[in-house]
Protein backbone atom coordinates (compact mmCIF):
# COMPACT_ATOMS: atom_id res chain seq x y z
CA UNK A 1 0.00 0.00 0.00
CA UNK A 2 2.79 2.50 1.04
CA UNK A 3 4.33 1.52 -2.68
CA UNK A 4 1.29 3.03 -4.36
CA UNK A 5 0.91 6.39 -2.40
CA UNK A 6 4.96 7.04 -2.85
CA UNK A 7 4.09 6.68 -6.70
CA UNK A 8 0.56 8.20 -6.77
CA UNK A 9 2.67 11.29 -4.65
CA UNK A 10 5.32 11.09 -7.33
CA UNK A 11 2.90 11.29 -10.30
CA UNK A 12 1.06 14.19 -8.74
CA UNK A 13 4.63 16.28 -7.98
CA UNK A 14 5.49 15.68 -11.63
CA UNK A 15 2.30 16.73 -12.86
CA UNK A 16 1.31 19.83 -10.88
CA UNK A 17 5.69 21.01 -10.40
CA UNK A 18 7.14 21.65 -6.85
CA UNK A 19 5.22 23.84 -4.56
CA UNK A 20 6.08 27.83 -4.17
CA UNK A 21 5.28 30.57 -1.26
CA UNK A 22 3.05 33.67 -1.69
CA UNK A 23 5.48 35.69 0.77
CA UNK A 24 4.13 39.55 2.06
CA UNK A 25 6.93 41.92 3.45
CA UNK A 26 6.38 44.51 6.22
CA UNK A 27 6.36 47.94 4.48
CA UNK A 28 6.30 51.03 6.12
CA UNK A 29 3.08 52.27 4.83
CA UNK A 30 0.01 50.18 4.86
CA UNK A 31 -1.62 49.85 8.87
CA UNK A 32 -1.74 46.50 10.43
CA UNK A 33 -5.89 46.57 10.16
CA UNK A 34 -5.75 46.33 6.38
CA UNK A 35 -3.42 43.77 6.24
CA UNK A 36 -5.59 42.02 8.53
CA UNK A 37 -8.75 42.67 5.88
CA UNK A 38 -6.42 42.02 2.63
CA UNK A 39 -5.66 38.71 4.52
CA UNK A 40 -9.78 38.28 5.48
CA UNK A 41 -10.78 39.61 2.40
CA UNK A 42 -8.42 38.01 0.02
CA UNK A 43 -8.00 34.58 1.06
CA UNK A 44 -10.78 34.08 3.26
CA UNK A 45 -8.56 33.99 6.60
CA UNK A 46 -10.63 33.89 9.63
CA UNK A 47 -9.87 36.89 11.54
CA UNK A 48 -7.37 35.20 14.13
CA UNK A 49 -5.82 33.43 11.53
CA UNK A 50 -5.82 36.76 9.52
CA UNK A 51 -4.16 39.15 12.87
CA UNK A 52 -1.80 36.02 13.46
CA UNK A 53 0.05 36.14 10.01
CA UNK A 54 -0.10 40.19 10.31
CA UNK A 55 1.71 40.34 13.44
CA UNK A 56 3.92 37.72 11.74
CA UNK A 57 4.36 40.32 9.21
CA UNK A 58 5.12 42.82 11.18
CA UNK A 59 7.44 41.41 13.65
CA UNK A 60 9.81 39.17 11.84
CA UNK A 61 9.51 41.20 7.92
CA UNK A 62 7.45 38.77 6.41
CA UNK A 63 5.20 35.93 6.24
CA UNK A 64 4.29 33.29 4.14
CA UNK A 65 0.52 33.11 3.63
CA UNK A 66 -0.21 30.73 0.70
CA UNK A 67 1.20 27.70 -0.89
CA UNK A 68 0.59 26.02 -3.92
CA UNK A 69 1.76 25.78 -8.01
CA UNK A 70 3.21 28.23 -9.46
CA UNK A 71 0.45 29.91 -11.78
CA UNK A 72 -1.69 30.27 -8.62
CA UNK A 73 1.15 32.19 -6.16
CA UNK A 74 1.80 34.25 -9.15
CA UNK A 75 -1.62 35.47 -9.24
CA UNK A 76 -1.87 35.86 -5.42
CA UNK A 77 1.34 38.44 -5.87
CA UNK A 78 -0.28 40.02 -8.52
CA UNK A 79 -3.42 40.71 -6.24
CA UNK A 80 -1.32 41.45 -2.87
CA UNK A 81 0.14 43.93 -5.45
CA UNK A 82 -3.25 45.64 -6.39
CA UNK A 83 -4.01 45.80 -2.83
CA UNK A 84 -0.86 48.03 -2.38
CA UNK A 85 1.33 45.35 -0.18
CA UNK A 86 4.98 44.23 -0.81
CA UNK A 87 4.49 40.27 -1.87
CA UNK A 88 7.12 38.42 -4.03
CA UNK A 89 6.97 34.28 -4.49
CA UNK A 90 9.59 31.24 -3.61
CA UNK A 91 10.17 28.28 -4.60
CA UNK A 92 8.84 26.36 -1.02
CA UNK A 93 12.05 25.32 1.47
CA UNK A 94 12.24 21.39 1.42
Amino acid sequence: MADVLEEIRTEEDLRLGPPWDTVVWDDPVNLMTYVTWVFRTHFGYPKPEAQRLMLQVHHEGSAVVATGSREAMERHVEAMHGYGLLATLRPVER
